[in-house]
């Protein structure tokens, strides 16, 4: 059951096609502090708080203070509240059982057991937001029915869940030549590669290097005669230049932000001085999605968006405060307080709160400042190309991910889980966010394999990938100036040849886990207290997760760690893929227990009477043959069956009946 509170004058965000009625009574659950802005309620000891999408911490958020703020920052730290979205969904699971929607497009807090251990608190920055509140038979039946009022999540073209290489630094036509050599002379499966900001002209959306990418649309079909696709990046902010059409365009029909005084908002972001497109409004968004069509027309039939949070290096009024403020430090002995205000300044310019303040959107014909609906800009970046896209190729599915989202984009695309770090914590931050990120709509999801700021490891590589090619979005990328991570360039080819295999092994399981989870409002990857509710063991595990109704994940994400403790909440066959292409099977009774994982072992556990559908390995998606396939099964009483999901991957049937069969066996061989 659902039920809709709202308080105040709610802008409206999109997030909730088609609302419910308002409720004339009070807010269950919570104790509403109309003063103070805040609804509180009392947790009991052992409740446990599941949700908020995209977030740092464990899975069961308990402890910590959470920001719906939409953040650029890779420094994904312990101590940090908010990364790149904001995703205002939770669910209590314990006393009572019941979720949580705020539907409002400024920050929230939600302060869970932080101030106080035993309150979980929610404070908006203003007072004028939708509460929903969703009540039900458990966990799963609460998200599902949270999942059909958000609407069915984003759905990708199949070449999508193949394996893709990125790198800041792939500056011309050759740089992504040498890739697609490598990858192909080694055997090593690929299907995309991503095009970051070097493509461009000096930084300009919408435009191509013409000395580095001389022949584009050739290039693009060269690329595809290989079975590369090719997705260049989209950043959000517009350089400010004469003669360049976007801009003139953008600044002719207003289509740009605007300070308070009507002139058009300026910031500096990759291309130094540029303007933020109102994509809040329908005009200047239907605008910008349209100029989609000029990489569309070239043959392009995917692309990541980017630096949408938005994120702002600094405007020009806040970096003349700075310079001004630096210029009063001249001979001056610094002492600790004013050594570290010294230092603080610089870093203080990007992303500067009183910027977002700055400037406003016309929300057809509504003025609103933008800090009050922040969180809406990236959403509304990536709704722009999506009903673009809608328009310009209405019969394709075409690929899209963004940095910054809310929930209501996922209608539009995925998102990748921000510019993380090569470090061993954000390996299982990547494990830990992905049931999260389920509950809120967003499946098409995975994190930047390996890392993308700072040196990644063969090893820490190695494992990211074990995990990774279980993440419908898998893709490495990595930053300027970090080594370079394309997984030729280490000592083990072979090894990185057999994990990036079964991922392709796989695809056939993996594409139909996510289609029936994207129709029927399900999640792909659940935690064990989803499906084991009344065993305690399995409401602490937090480092695996389950994959569909048939798989366990137990992923190894330690330095130097050939093995891993285990917990099988019941009897599971232990599955075992080696490098010299053999595998191992094992059924193991449930409890702890301990497992050997050699550095290129893919491990992981099939529950009691599954299967499911392997392919023979291939070097891209379109020559996997999804109708021949081998059945890896566990048969333990009479028969194990598998729903299988199968269609075209490109066109957008996707209810026909004709795409689902049953995939059975009576038999352990």
């Amino acid at each position: 059951m659902i039920s809709r509170y709202t308080y105040g004058s709610c802008i409206e965000t999109g997030a909730v096609p088609e609302k419910p009625e308002i409720e004339a009574g009070a807010l269950p659950f919570f104790v509403v502090d109309e003063e103070q802005m805040t609804l509180t309620y009392r947790m009991a000891e052992h409740d446990r708080v599941y949700g908020l999408g995209e977030n740092l911490r464990g899975i069961n958020k308990r402890g910590w203070i959470y920001e719906s703020k939409c953040t650029d920052d890779p420094n994904h730290m312990e101590e940090k509240r908010s990364l790149y979205a904001a995703h205002n969904f939770f669910v209590v699971d314990g006393s009572e059982t019941f979720g949580v929607f705020v539907d409002y497009p400024g920050i929230v807090s939600f302060d869970i057991g932080y101030t106080k251990m035993e309150e979980l608190k929610i404070q908006a920055s203003d007072w004028n937001l939708d509460v929903y509140v969703i009540t039900g038979m458990d966990v799963k039946d609460i998200v599902k029915q949270f999942r059909k009022m958000i609407g069915r999540s984003y759905i990708p073209p199949l070449w999508a869940f193949g394996y893709g290489q990125s790198r800041w630094g792939y500056r011309s036509e050759d740089d992504v030549r040498e890739v697609v050599k490598a990858y192909r002379d080694l055997q090593i499966p690929l299907d995309s590669v991503y095009l970051d900001i070097d493509y461009m002209e000096r930084y300009k959306d919408f435009t191509l290097n013409q000395e580095t990418f001389p022949d584009f649309p050739d290039f693009v079909e060269e690329m595809k005669k290989e079975n590369i696709h090719l997705v260049p990046i989209i950043d959000a902010g517009v350089k400010e230049e004469k003669g360049y059409p976007v801009y003139e365009e953008g600044i002719e029909k207003g289509y740009f932000c605007k300070k308070e005084d009507g002139t058009p908002f300026v910031a500096a972001v990759w291309p130094g001085r540029a303007l933020f497109p109102d994509m809040l409004n329908t005009e200047a968004r239907n605008w910008f999605g349209d100029q989609y069509r000029f990489l569309l027309d070239q043959g392009i039939e995917g692309f990541w968006n980017d630096m949408n949070e938005p994120s702002i290096f600094y405007t020009e009024d806040s970096l003349k405060a700075v310079m001004e403020k630096i210029d009063t430090y001249k001979g001056k002995n610094l002492d600790l307080d004013s050594f570290f205000e010294f230092q603080g300044l610089v870093g203080g310019l990007s992303n500067n709160p009183e910027d977002y303040k700055a400037f406003y959107h016309d929300m057809d014909g509504v003025r609103v400042r933008h800090d009050r609906v922040h969180n809406l800009f990236g959403y509304n970046m990536t709704k722009a190309a999506g009903e673009a896209f809608e328009r310009l190729e209405p019969d394709k599915r075409i690929l899209m991910f963004s940095r910054s989202s809310c929930i209501g984009m996922h209608r539009y695309g995925g998102i990748w889980q921000g510019d993380n770090k090569s470090w061993w914590s954000h390996l299982l931050l990547n494990i830990k966010m992905m049931p999260s990120l389920n509950m809120c709509g967003f499946l098409y999801t995975g994190a930047d394999l390996g890392g993308f700021g700072a040196d990644t490891t063969e090893e820490l590589l190695m494992r990211w990938l074990e995990f990774g090619i279980f993440t419908p979005l898998m893709r490495n990328h990595s930053a300027a100036g970090t080594r370079e991570q394309e997984v030729y360039r280490f000592g083990n080819t072979a090894g990185f040849r057999h994990v990036i295999g079964l991922r392709y092994r796989l695809i056939p399981y993996l594409y139909s886990e996510y289609m029936k989870a994207a129709l029927r409002g399900e999640m792909m990857f659940r935690p064990l207290a989803f499906d084991y509710p009344d065993d305690k063991y399995a409401a602490q595990v937090e480092d695996q997760l389950l994959l569909g109704n048939e798989l366990m994940l137990a992923p190894v994400y330690e330095q130097n760690a050939r093995g891993r403790y285990v917990y099988l909440p019941e009897t599971m066959k232990m599955v075992r893929f080696k490098e010299d292409g053999t595998m191992e099977t094992e059924i193991r009774p449930a409890g702890h227990q301990y497992i050997d994982v050699e550095l290129t072992d893919v491990v992981f556990f099939m529950r009691p009477d599954t299967l499911i559908p392997l392919a023979k390995p291939e070097q891209c998606t379109q020559d996997i043959d999804f109708e021949h396939l081998e059945l890896l099964k566990f048969v333990q009483n009479e028969m194990a069956s598998y729903e299988y999901y199968h269609d075209d991957g490109y066109s957008k049937d996707y209810e026909n009946s004709e795409h689902l069969s049953l995939l059975f066996s009576t038999t352990e061989e």
